[in-house]
């Protein structure tokens, strides 16, 4: 293709992302844009804001900011959630204060107190207490003068979403195929390992993106090519995306190979340990677990020199299944199939990622910090089965972006991040040029929010 640099953002197709393309740079320098976001981006599309288990009792709440949004989530009964923007309708104080050096704050509570006028709001959101109320002169009955503003609430494996738009889609239907082909992962049987956040120079788009494709493992996290091959996949799934790595050598492939569990170069029996080890000693002790490699470190002694690839995969399966079986740990049924369509990685849109293996998942999620668009939230947790009883007591832990708080690769990502929006200033820097085979999820990320936004292009490369 070439010459079509005009198509309107609207009509491109998904195959169209195989094409060599660039994208503005707008989106990631642009204080306009970013004050923009805050109306047509963040209301408009469904927001993950916590996760189940962050308020397992009634009466427990958790906040959640985004942009100048503060939305309460609140659990009303066993199996209800409701949520509210957090601020009184009497003269716009938050309910709930959240500065900016908490990544969300917690509780438990009976009803909510204005801490300026006293004003009282019970857990569905109604009315129930205001000093004077006779001095309005008849004109606060009406329920939803004085209601807190209620906020659309949904859950999907064990995370809670939020819509500000009161007319938005149902979130299954937001979420697309994302649903069927993940959901037998059973992400809510998973609970939080770990979770760190950090205020990170850079915007968030610039942030989240660098976890969107497998294509800087080379250049970035070196040390793991000795492992394995990197070379990578990436395609659109409506507004979502996935990403996995292909195998250059046919004969390698197996339908583990395009995930994070998965063999590596040389014999299969001593490789896979290796990857395995390396991946969850160097990513904080997420993106495998100890049972897993455990299973992986007797392959060599427990099957002979020459075995096949998928039958050193299908061996290493077949023993840390058992080994987690008997520890009270039970694997969700996922037929190999389902493994191979569901790749490595998933963008949820627009700041969601979630890097999935069958009894783990290594998720993260930024957001814009302040006015700035050169400034995030960045936050990164992992999520384990556990036996039950067992699982970790974990909070939001602040950590500065260091080998020593995130791991080897993550700090290799941080070392990536800032100078990359630092870059895209350049008056050297001619655009984007997205790999089109291995980056279509970014593209098409740029894609819709485009659409969302009503500005900013994708254009082809003329050839």
């Amino acid at each position: 293709m070439s010459n079509q640099n005009d198509i309107p953002v609207k009509e491109l197709r998904d195959e169209d992302l195989a094409e060599p393309l660039t994208y503005s740079v707008e989106p990631f320098l642009s204080r306009d844009y970013a004050e923009k976001e805050k109306d047509l981006l963040w209301p408009k599309v469904w927001n993950m804001a916590a996760r189940l288990e962050d308020i397992p009792e009634v009466g427990d709440f958790i906040t959640y900011n985004i942009a100048d949004d503060s939305i309460v989530i609140i659990r009303i009964a066993e199996d209800e959630l409701r949520a509210y923007h957090n601020v009184c309708p009497h003269r716009g104080r938050q309910l709930v204060n959240t500065p900016d050096d908490v990544n969300c704050v917690k509780g438990r509570k009976k009803n909510f107190v204005c801490g300026f006028h006293g004003w009282t709001y019970n857990l569905e959101g109604e009315n129930t207490y205001i000093l004077d109320k006779d001095d309005w002169k008849g004109s606060l009955e009406q329920k939803e003068r004085v209601c807190l503003s209620p906020v659309k609430v949904d859950t999907w494996g064990g995370w809670i979403y939020i819509n500000m738009d009161p007319d938005c889609e149902p979130l299954l239907e937001f979420l697309g195929e994302v649903d069927r082909i993940l959901s037998p992962y059973q992400f809510e049987k998973m609970r939080y390992k770990w979770r760190q956040w950090a205020i990170y120079p850079c915007n968030w788009k610039t942030a989240i993106e660098a976890f969107m494709e497998p294509y800087h493992v080379a250049g970035t996290h070196s040390q793991l090519t000795k492992y394995g091959q990197f070379y990578a996949y990436s395609k659109p799934y409506g507004l979502h995306g996935v990403s996995g790595f292909d195998e250059r050598d046919a004969s390698q492939k197996t339908s583990q190979s395009s995930g994070v569990a998965r063999a590596g170069l040389g014999d299969p029996r001593i490789s896979t340990y290796e990857l395995a080890k390396e991946n969850y000693e160097t990513v904080n002790y997420a993106a495998s677990t100890e049972t897993l490699v455990n299973a992986a470190s007797r392959l060599k002694d427990e099957l002979p020199e020459g075995t096949p690839v998928q039958e050193v995969m299908n061996h290493w399966m077949k023993s840390a299944k058992a080994d987690d079986a008997a520890r009270g740990v039970v694997w969700p049924e996922i037929t190999p199939e389902q493994q191979s369509e569901a790749g490595l990685a998933w963008s949820l849109f627009p700041n969601q990622t979630i890097l999935q293996g069958v009894t783990f998942a290594l998720c993260y999620r930024t957001r814009p910090y302040g006015d700035d668009p050169n400034m995030c939230i960045f936050e990164s947790y992992a999520l384990e089965r556990f036996p039950e009883g067992e699982e970790p007591d974990t909070e939001w832990v602040y950590a500065e972006p260091t080998a020593e708080n995130w791991g080897k690769v993550l700090a290799q990502d941080f070392a990536n991040m800032e100078w990359v929006q630092k870059g895209m200033k350049s008056r050297g820097f001619r655009g984007t040029l997205p790999n089109p085979h291995q980056e279509q999820k970014i593209t098409n990320f740029h894609r819709h929010l485009a659409t969302y936004m009503g500005k900013g292009h994708i254009d082809f490369l003329e050839k």
